[in-house]
């Protein structure tokens, strides 16, 4: 292809901001906005309530586990949606391309609320958990493939677009607790459930009458699957199948071990596809500096993540015993705590945006935005120490809620900047995988993060926030101090 039919493929599938856009960026975005909102609103909905049902005793409409074994299980639920990007991914860039798989993902995210809502007791919150996660793996890396697909590598609205397609992640995430919530507390846990359900199929509705806008480079496949290797995978996939059959009806797999098992599969996973795309043939040297570089980056959203999905484990457990719920007399549901943060990302995301586009070129690198959210993470959990050990419902909800903001100021110095680096680092024979990866971070930390729920004691606090907090800090002051070597890997990418 020449010079010049490049520039205008390129001019095509990134237009410049003219005309009809979508707060200033291309009008493709609001369709993946859309999709993604009622996702999320499906999403966080259901976890919203998904630990209050798995530890609430039968007679409260609950299934009565332990709650160190129901943390346990939301980390590992977490973990694996996560972990599922790799799947989501893979399918992408060998066999269907991104908005296809991103498609049918939503149509299986929808069938795992149904089963929610309409199977009972543990065969529904298998079947359901299951269905939700493989789903909304497919659909989270693809989405940000897309919307990286709206981009050219050096658009200055790319940081932006991130920052307002995340912006619609927690429309989704902040209604969804709250009706789903409500649901729960009048009505009871699979009307909560069946709400998540319909939220995500008014979300596949809107996004069926857009697909055929989107990018054509979104419907390549970029890293065709050899027909005469797709039985092999066909086989080796059955293979899976089986063997997770068998473990647990063996027992070897059980609700007991199952976050040990997915912190296990996530780092043999990240581990080995760092390992397949550094050692590919295929990318140059300066791709593979560039994947180096994402390394650190990596390890710095682990330890953030690990402390910021506490809000589904210990912060659930925490508002249900010590925060004092009480609105003018009214039992605020336990659920609404998680609509917090989002009200804080929806009031943020807009200001952070504004204040990355005004600065542009002079905007902080991308190594010390993830010191920045890894040490202000740290400094959220010290925060919990001045009520640590207090008597039952007795902090103020005020407190809560400013510590949750200073979690947002962390989430957002790190998770939309990461969507966007990780598009911005990836080789372009690994876009989709390399947006996996970034995910594959998110699933270490959250399901860490269920591990981690196993060791918090109400009437021992201060060593549990402390530590935490502690080592979240030092992780972003080693990486302010590996910023240079970092950025030097970058090669060039900001």
């Amino acid at each position: 292809m020449s010079n010049v039919d490049t520039t205008a493929q390129t001019a095509a599938e990134h237009p410049e901001p003219s005309g009809k856009t979508f707060f200033g960026q291309p009008r493709q975005l609001a369709n993946i906005f859309g999709v993604e909102m009622w996702e999320r609103f499906s999403f966080y909905g259901m976890q919203g309530i998904l630990l209050l049902y798995l530890f609430y005793p039968a007679a409260e409409g609950g299934l009565g586990l332990p709650k160190d074994t129901a943390a346990g299980i939301v980390g590992a639920y977490g973990g694996a949606v996560y972990l599922s990007t790799i799947l989501g991914a893979w399918i992408a860039d060998r066999l269907l391309g991104s908005e296809r798989v991103l498609f049918f993902s939503a149509v299986l995210i929808m069938l795992g609320h149904i089963a929610l809502a309409l199977l009972p007791g543990g065969l529904g919150v298998a079947v359901g958990l299951v269905a939700i996660a493989i789903g909304s793996g497919g659909l989270k890396a693809n989405a940000t493939s897309i919307v990286g697909t709206l981009y050219s590598e050096n658009d200055p609205r790319r940081d932006a677009g991130f920052s307002i397609f995340y912006l619609g992640i927690n429309l989704g995430a902040f209604i969804g607790p709250l009706l789903t919530g409500l649901a729960q507390t009048t009505l009871g846990f699979h009307y909560g459930f069946g709400l998540a359900a319909i939220g995500m199929a008014i979300g596949l509705t809107q996004y069926s009458f857009g697909r055929k806008r989107l990018p054509a480079s979104s419907r390549i496949v970029p890293n065709a699957l050899p027909a005469d290797r797709r039985p092999r995978m066909i086989v080796v996939g059955a293979l899976a199948v089986i063997i997770i059959a068998v473990a647990v009806a063996t027992g070897l797999l059980n609700v007991g071990n199952l976050v040990t098992v997915v912190i296990t599969l996530t780092v043999v996973a990240a581990i080995a596809y760092f390992a397949i795309i550094l050692s590919s043939k295929r990318i140059s040297s300066v791709e593979r500096s560039r994947v180096l570089a994402f390394i650190p980056l990596f390890i710095a959203s682990v330890a953030f993540w690990s402390l910021y999905q506490q809000q589904f484990t210990v912060v659930t457990l925490y508002s249900d015993s010590q925060l004092n719920r009480d609105l003018f007399g009214w039992q605020m549901p336990v659920s609404w705590v998680q609509s917090i943060n989002p009200i804080f990302v929806i009031i943020l995301s807009g200001v952070f945006a504004a204040i990355w586009t005004r600065l542009g070129s002079r905007q902080p690198a991308t190594p010390l935005k993830f010191a920045a959210g890894t040490i202000v993470m740290g400094l959220a959990f010290f925060l919990f120490l001045p009520f640590a050990n207090g008597a039952d419902n007795s902090t103020p909800l005020i407190e809560l809620v400013g510590i949750l903001f200073v979690f947002t100021v962390a989430e957002l110095f790190i998770s939309p900047v990461g969507l966007s680096i990780s598009t911005k680092l990836a080789p372009e024979i690994y876009r989709t995988q390399m947006v996996a990866l970034f995910f594959l971070s998110v699933a270490l930390g959250t399901a860490i993060s269920g591990k981690l729920a196993e060791f918090y004691d109400p009437t021992n606090q201060v060593p549990y926030f402390g530590v935490l907090g502690a080592i979240a800090v030092v992780i972003g002051l080693l990486l302010v101090l590996a910023t240079p070597l970092v950025r030097r890997l970058m090669a060039g990418v900001r």
